[in-house]
């Protein structure tokens, strides 16, 4: 349910599981894991997180997440893997983002969404805490109070407005994802890992 994807230093993980929004479970999360140790060390220029179908992710499985998902530190060890990346990291949210999948997405340097497309993190509401590195991140990408937005009052942000606050990168149309992120990604592919890395330091909080 992880589709992985690499040739010539571009590593692409694909949430596979469209019939379900791509809702993760324990299994898939401990692929990403499996994915994202492998790009550390691979030689890995640029990765790529995605999606199958119209959404990226609903977030959690609900089964597994009534079962204890919601809690796991599992998340919370993604997305610090995906952060802690020596490459350029990219979201390519191909629908709308939600709840614990939303760690992941923040972990990477870049998102490009398509149109249309919605972003929330219902944990108030479900009565769970975000993963511990969330809030950071909100915080520091559109400021505390959209972050409270978000997290507190349970905003559903349309992509085009969350451009504006700089929580995505760019909008663009469904067809001209994959476009799109190519485009971004060819500096970084033509250049060594060690001068991709080198660069990703330099640029505080990365």
């Amino acid at each position: 349910m992880i589709g992985v994807s690499t040739a010539d230093g571009l590593t692409t993980l694909t949430l596979n599981r469209p019939d379900k929004a791509n809702s993760l479970t324990r299994v898939m999360l401990g692929a990403l894991e499996d994915a994202v140790a492998v790009a550390a060390g691979d030689g890995t220029r640029v990765l790529v997180l995605t999606g199958a179908g119209k959404v990226f992710s609903a977030g959690a499985d609900l089964d597994e997440a009534r079962a204890g998902l919601a809690t796991d530190p599992v998340w919370e060890r993604l997305s610090a893997a995906i952060a802690a990346l020596p490459c350029l990291t990219i979201g390519a949210l191909n629908g709308t983002l939600a709840g614990g999948a939303m760690g992941m997405a923040l972990a990477c340097d870049l998102r490009v969404a398509v149109e249309g497309a919605k972003l929330f993190y219902p944990v108030m509401r479900l009565g769970f805490l975000p993963q511990p590195s969330d809030p950071r991140r909100f915080a520091a990408l559109v400021g505390p109070a959209r972050a409270k937005l978000i997290l507190m009052a349970g905003a559903r942000v349309p992509v085009e407005e969350a451009l504006t606050w700089g929580l995505v990168d760019r909008v663009v149309a469904p067809d001209a994802l994959t476009e799109t992120v190519a485009a971004l990604a060819a500096d970084a592919l033509a250049a060594t890992p060690a001068h991709v890395a080198a660069i990703k330091r330099l640029v505080p909080g990365a």
